[in-house]
């Protein structure tokens, strides 16, 4: 049996029915851009999700850019990162005029709380912290020392739908938070979109919708410097059919992320990353750290070997941010970043999505323990 790494279309598939009625609808009433259908989304977003403001916007790095503008961050004011993430998390950054800081992340890639701690840098404005894999960061401890030093606090949240931490969801401890809907997000549109939320009351909320929106306030009266994202209504339509399916996939993560750690538990060599205590995770991507003293080497055997036995896998993220060719020395501040640099050469993600077949997990299972057996 061949097990791919993802099958969005398998999404597509299961709900084609009422996702063909919603772009059809969508097609028929003529409105084609903002609308009913767009706010219909944001409003429900927000119901599912424990916020108080969502904005729909054309992609996850719009919404990181997007939210700092609205918090007034921009040219001249540094913006702290985590080492390890999607690179769109730093290219929202720089979109929105301001220089990333990155800082080191812990065993579990997520942002390392004392080492934000740490800087000392002038002209720090804001934090963004992510939730790496659908796990949440120490987003309490995090949230404490932004206020304490004055710093804007984003959420990047485009793993973490569903996730929480000590019972409050993602995306409510920010000053604002930025989530994507990327197909293979948990929550997917069929191409891109995204969203920024606060908690910060309607005010933000209003200009995080004129913003995505040229700084528009009433048509032809443009009152700040903006930007043209918005969301699409054929994705908001799509999205709206895929949030009521939401919290019934999300179990289904979680019964596939319990199924592979009670078969991997305990294996030589291989690590599990996994949630932190106090936290749910949305369970976006199960991932490993293979502990060989091989490093790259030996996570390359890794794949090689589940490759053979039928089972793709890929790698989440193998150059961490610092390290990107894109990224400007001086946005390292001197810092080594050792954690970072070894969870990157050691990391690696199996297939995991809800669409996933207890066959399939029974494939996966038995070709990491194949590996295991064969290179104790």
């Amino acid at each position: 049996m061949s097990v791919p790494f993802n099958d969005p279309g398998r999404i597509y598939r299961r709900l084609r029915e009422p996702i063909d009625a919603a772009v059809a609808s969508v097609l028929a009433g003529g409105w084609y851009v903002g609308g009913p259908v767009v706010e219909k989304f944001e409003r429900d977003f927000a119901a599912f999700s424990g916020l108080q403001q969502v904005a729909g916007v054309a992609n996850g790095t719009d919404a990181i850019a997007l939210a700092l503008r609205a918090l007034g961050v921009g040219a001249g004011d540094r913006v702290i990162v985590p080492a390890i993430s999607a690179y769109p998390t730093t290219v929202g950054v720089y979109q929105a005029g301001a220089t990333p800081l990155f800082v080191d992340v812990d065993q579990g890639g997520l942002i390392d709380v004392d080492a934000v701690a740490a800087v000392s840098e002038p002209g720090v404005k804001a934090v963004v912290c992510v939730h790496l894999f659908g796990h949440m960061a120490d987003v309490v401890r995090l949230r404490a020392l932004a206020d304490q030093r004055g710093w804007a606090f984003i959420e990047d949240c485009a793993q973490a739908h569903g996730a929480a931490c000590d019972g409050r969801p993602a995306g409510t401890f920010g000053d604002a938070a930025a989530w994507s809907f990327y197909p293979t997000k948990n929550l997917g549109a069929f191409g891109d979109a995204g969203a920024v939320s606060t908690e910060s009351g309607a005010e933000l909320g209003d200009k995080l919708r004129r913003l995505r929106n040229y700084g528009q306030r009433n048509r032809y009266e443009h009152v700040e410097r903006g930007f043209n994202s918005r969301l699409d209504p054929l994705q908001a339509a799509i999205l709206s059919v895929r949030l009521g399916h939401l919290a019934e996939e999300t179990r289904r993560r979680a019964l596939i992320a319990a199924r592979y750690d009670a078969a991997l538990a305990g294996l030589p060599d291989l690590r599990i990353v996994g949630p932190r205590p106090g936290t749910v995770s949305s369970h976006h991507l199960y991932a490993l750290l293979i502990d060989r003293d091989e490093g790259a080497s030996g996570r390359d055997a890794f794949q090689a070997a589940l490759k053979a036995g039928g089972v793709e896998t890929l790698v989440h993220y193998p150059i961490p941010m610092p390290d990107q060719a894109a990224s400007d020395p001086a946005w390292s501040g001197g810092r080594a970043f050792p954690v970072a640099r070894a969870f990157a050469s050691r990391v690696v993600s199996l297939p995991f999505y809800p669409d996933l077949q207890d066959d399939e997990v029974e494939t996966v299972t038995a070709a990491v323990r194949r590996w295991a057996t064969a290179h104790r």
